[in-house]
């Protein structure tokens, strides 16, 4: 699915790839914040699926499923959001940068956007599950 500009949707896809020897688990969906350009945290409800923000995103409101990943290997994750300003005495916010966990206990990564995560004031995200990236 691509956003649509004209209509503030935005969506993004991050790819994970094992660079290890042995293979990698992932199940379910990461867990993912927002930072701003100080690095600091950005408040953002982060919700499963696409959330009520659209309609028709087949990788994000799919079902999770255990994904393992054999070395060299990839999978991905998406996810959708608003620029919508609903109260314009409510300052909009944006975001440079994701953080991701993987799995469980695993290191955080900090991934900076070359386009910000502009959610305008509603601070809501639609996060979907981990999907093995076919090649």
């Amino acid at each position: 699915m691509d956003g649509d500009a004209a209509m503030g949707l935005r969506v993004a896809n991050f790819q994970l790839v094992n660079c290890g020897a042995e293979p990698y688990v992932l199940e379910g969906y990461p867990q993912l914040s927002l930072r701003d350009d100080r690095n600091g945290p950005v408040e953002v409800a982060v919700e499963h699926g696409s959330a009520g923000i659209t309609t028709g995103t087949q990788n994000l409101d799919e079902a999770p499923e255990r994904v393992t990943l054999a070395p060299g290997q990839a999978a991905f994750f998406g996810i959708v959001w608003r620029n919508l300003v609903t109260d314009s005495a409510v300052v909009a916010t944006t975001a440079r940068i994701v953080e991701v966990e993987p799995r469980p206990g695993a290191s955080r990564l900090w991934l900076r956007l070359a386009a910000p995560v502009d959610l305008g004031n509603t601070g809501k995200l639609g996060l979907g599950p981990w999907r093995p990236l076919v090649r």
